[in-house]
């Protein structure tokens, strides 16, 4: 396998897989289990031997992302972090995050982008944590978002309930990276930035119940739910019950 341009895991599905590799002619082998993972770090060759079926989810994480956070987290030295080689891992940390990811790629969903930016950046804190050499302390730097930051991104999310919105969308709004503002934001308003948006987007749907006759997939679309059905599934999750029921109760 050729240097790859970014960080990778390998998460293994199959109940046994066999698997041999090699580093710089350092032979490793071990038989991988199910929800065991392989680390690879990028720009190195390596070789890879095995002879039965492998079943297996990649994750690609790339360099800009992992110094964003480790930036973040290691006060403004991102860029001073050594991800190793890890032949087997058992780690529920990383397969629950693998997982999330499979299932995000399978079947998507309201703040597809948000999710999964969220799901990378725990995945990379625990690989720094657990894994990587860092050679400057662990150390969380100060700050918030000024109060017309956040006057400013509440405007731009009010006014782009009925869109898609990445972290990467709100961080420009505000002059920030996306690791720093997601941390912000957080420290700001008490949640990540997706529930947040999603939070949001349920209250104005539960406004629109109340103050329109507008057809519930109709308000759906207004609010940036992906259908009626994704609406009713997070305003029953909110509430207790569909947005339909919690229309006639209020309204009777």
């Amino acid at each position: 396998m050729p240097a790859l341009r970014d960080y990778t895991l390998v998460s293994y599905d199959a109940d046994l897989s066999p698997m041999r590799r090699s580093l710089d002619g350092r032979w490793k082998e071990a038989v991988l289990e199910r929800g065991a993972t392989s680390l690879l770090t990028r720009k190195q060759e390596s070789i890879w031997d095995w002879d039965e079926t492998a079943y297996v989810t990649h994750i690609y994480l790339s360099q800009e992302l992992m110094e964003g956070v480790a930036e973040e987290i290691l006060d403004g030295q991102g860029d001073n972090i050594d991800l190793p080689d890890v032949l087997h891992a058992k780690d529920s940390v990383i397969r629950k995050i693998v997982v999330a990811f499979s299932r995000e790629a399978a079947c998507g969903g309201l703040g597809g982008p948000l999710y999964a930016e969220a799901l990378s950046r725990d995945l990379i804190i625990h690989l720094l944590r657990s894994y990587a050499a860092v050679s400057s302390p662990w150390k969380r730097p100060d700050g918030d978002l000024s109060i017309s930051m956040r006057r400013h991104i509440l405007e731009y999310i009010q006014e782009h309930l009925a869109f898609q919105i990445s972290l990467e969308e709100m961080a420009a709004q505000v002059g920030l990276p996306p690791w720093a503002f997601a941390r912000r934001f957080k420290t700001a308003f008490g949640q990540p930035p997706y529930a947040f948006v999603l939070s949001c987007r349920v209250e104005q749907a539960k406004r629109l119940l109340i103050s329109t006759s507008l057809p519930l997939s109709e308000i759906a679309a207004m609010c940036g739910f992906s259908d009626q059905a994704h609406l009713t599934r997070i305003f029953h999750r909110t509430f207790g019950m569909p947005p339909g029921k919690y229309r006639r109760h209020v309204l009777s």
